[in-house]
């Protein structure tokens, strides 16, 4: 093979004797020895790039690997712990307890979330599971962390106490949590395109680990955020992730399947129509819910504390005594899992099932609107485990708990538009790989039928592309810190000799002794003053007032359309207080590379 070939005598010569004194360097252009012929010296670059890039890929992807098996770990161990104190330990005792017990346990988690919110988070919203999906999204903004510790706990009092949520939020939004928080720790080991991977490593570990269920962990943590796509950049850390944090949640605690079913499921095509009419059901009742929940939500912005949340407490308190009545036991109770094992009984009647399905959906609503901090997937599964039971019911069905697992994939696909998640979650949590054909059905039916609606306003139909994505970035990734500026009592002579002929400024930004913006001026504003008397005029009489501001929390794209509408390619940038920043110029915006290099890591000064 001759010189002039990948692999040729100068390439290999160049690489034993050249390549191997230059791993040190960056990512430049090697010295290459000088004897080499032309042709010879661009192969040697082009091999040398080409290893330099593997080997940076390389230790990029070591580094996620590690670090979401690291968070995974950390991640899986944590909620044991605090899943496990608040199921095994506190609430059930109040499940089991006296009556007067379990129409406290309610109330008081409201009250205790409410408290926790306001003094230890800072006066957050009971957003958990939402940030996790909101900040996928969110380029150059991490989860803060400041506000987590208070969630946590109003989290852990909601759910521990008896009010109607799920874990697997708090799991999520720990996981989360902790994975933000490495990585802010870790920055220039990550990329813009790497930004949310150890985010979704942690959101999955805390998944698998409350439903001992490491795939569904994993897909849930990657379609969750969009309607109709998946994050797919995100799916290697989230399986890593997820695979860590069973692990060590499974020896922790155990293996069992969360819904263990005795049955083998055995179909034939009258249960495959069946299906499909549990997914329409389960479609349009999860669209129904998912309204209701918004709708809780909403009041509970709109209305002070006190009246949404004694409402809240009222009503779990009044659920709390109707259930202990009508069936022995409080089923309001908690995330419900206890309804779904009352539920699957084949001695069950139809009236009954139907009842506590709706009792069901009710305790989560007032959970939400009273202030509460808690989950919607186990909730999701309740609703649907209870209405496939009842078509199964109707149907005649043989088999009550295939109909039941028919409605969980329907319901909770359907609610938070996750079917292959759904799908995943009734193999793994049943121990019964059978269920999954007739559950697609189902699945896919509920997914048809919810339309355009989600449980979460978080979600977005699908990702943003590329340069639309970094539009969302703020100006302050592009402002010019370093422009100069000038008094308001400068001359029109000093103007015109420093800047518009030293520095090539074809616009001053003009601020007062504290540093505030007053205006511009520039050629265009000197058209009225003599030349005679540019020595002696100060650039006050030739300030423009009248021009937009850009504020520091703007994105690119809203700077974008502001400079456009105006007619203007710079554009001073302010900050609250209205003390100049800096400059932002058009070409720096449309400066592409600029701006898809941009790590949000870095790029801003204190994105946190």
């Amino acid at each position: 093979m001759g010189p002039m070939t990948i692999g040729g005598g100068w390439s290999r010569r160049w690489l034993r004797n050249g390549a191997a004194n230059h791993d040190d360097e960056g990512v430049g252009e090697p010295t290459v020895d000088e004897e080499l012929p032309p042709e010879a010296r661009r192969e040697a670059r082009v091999l040398r790039r080409y290893r330099t890039e593997l080997q940076n890929f390389g230790r990029r992807s070591r580094a996620t690997v590690l670090l979401s098996a690291v968070v995974g770990a950390t991640t899986g161990g944590l909620v044991a712990l605090y899943s496990g104190v608040g199921k095994k330990v506190v609430f059930e005792r109040i499940f089991d307890g006296p009556l007067w017990l379990q129409v406290a346990g309610p109330v008081a988690a409201l009250l205790l979330s409410y408290l926790s919110l306001r003094y230890l988070a800072g006066g957050a919203s009971p957003s958990t599971s939402d940030e996790y999906i909101r900040n996928v999204h969110e380029l150059d903004r991490s989860i803060p962390l400041r506000p987590a510790p208070g969630r946590l706990v109003a989290s852990w009092f909601t759910l521990s106490l008896g009010a109607g949520c799920g874990f697997e939020a708090p799991a999520i939004y720990l996981g989360a949590s902790i994975g933000t928080y490495l990585q802010r720790r870790l920055r220039p080991l990550f990329t813009v395109d790497e930004a949310k991977v150890l985010m979704a490593a942690g959101a999955a570990a805390g998944v698998a680990a409350v439903f001992k269920a490491p795939a569904t962990g994993a897909i849930f943590a990657v379609e969750v955020p969009y309607r109709d796509d998946m994050a797919r950049r995100l799916l290697l850390p989230a399986l890593v992730g997820a695979a860590s944090g069973y692990v060590v949640d499974a020896l922790l605690t155990s293996t069992a399947p969360l819904f263990p079913i005795s049955s083998t499921p055995a179909f034939d095509l009258r249960d495959l129509g069946g299906a499909a009419i549990v997914g329409l059901l389960g479609g349009f009742g999860a669209r129904l819910f998912a309204s209701a929940i918004r709708r809780c939500k909403d009041f509970a912005h709109h209305t002070s504390p006190r009246l949404h949340v004694t409402v809240g407490c009222a009503g779990l308190a009044g659920l709390a005594l109707a259930t202990h009545f009508i069936y022995g036991q409080p089923f309001s109770l908690g995330d419900g899992e206890h309804s779904i094992e009352w539920g699957l009984d084949p001695k069950r009647g139809l009236f009954l099932i139907v009842l506590l399905l709706v009792l069901r959906a009710a305790s989560t609503i007032l959970t939400l609107g009273g202030a509460g901090a808690g989950g919607l997937f186990v909730p999701l599964v309740v609703e649907g485990a209870l209405l496939g039971r009842a078509v199964g019911a109707v149907v005649g069905a043989r088999d009550t708990a295939l109909f039941s697992v028919l409605g969980v994939a329907a319901f909770l696909g359907a609610g938070y538009r996750v079917p292959l998640a759904a799908i995943m979650f009734v193999a793994e949590t049943t121990g019964k790989p059978g269920f999954i054909v007739p559950g697609l059905i189902a699945a896919v039916v509920g997914e048809l039928c919810m339309g355009n609606s989600t449980i979460t306003r978080s979600q977005t139909a699908r990702p943003r592309g590329h340069l639309e994505g970094r539009m969302e970035l703020r100006v302050s990734t592009v402002v010019d810190t370093e422009e100069e500026t000038l008094r308001p009592t400068a001359t029109v002579a000093d103007l015109i000799s420093r800047h518009i002929v030293g520095r090539r400024q074809r616009q001053v930004c003009v601020v007062d002794d504290e540093g505030h913006l007053i205006g511009v001026v520039g050629i265009a504003s000197l058209s009225g003053i003599e030349q005679s008397r540019w020595a002696t005029t100060p650039v006050a009489e030739a300030i423009v007032a009248d021009i937009p501001v850009v504020a520091v929390g703007w994105t690119l794209g809203h700077t974008l359309s502001v400079m456009e509408e105006a007619s203007r390619d710079v554009l001073p940038v302010a900050g609250d207080d209205g003390r100049f920043v800096g400059v932002v110029r058009m070409a720096d915006i449309l400066e592409l590379g600029k701006i898809l290099d941009q790590n949000p890591w870095t790029g801003d000064p204190d994105p946190y």
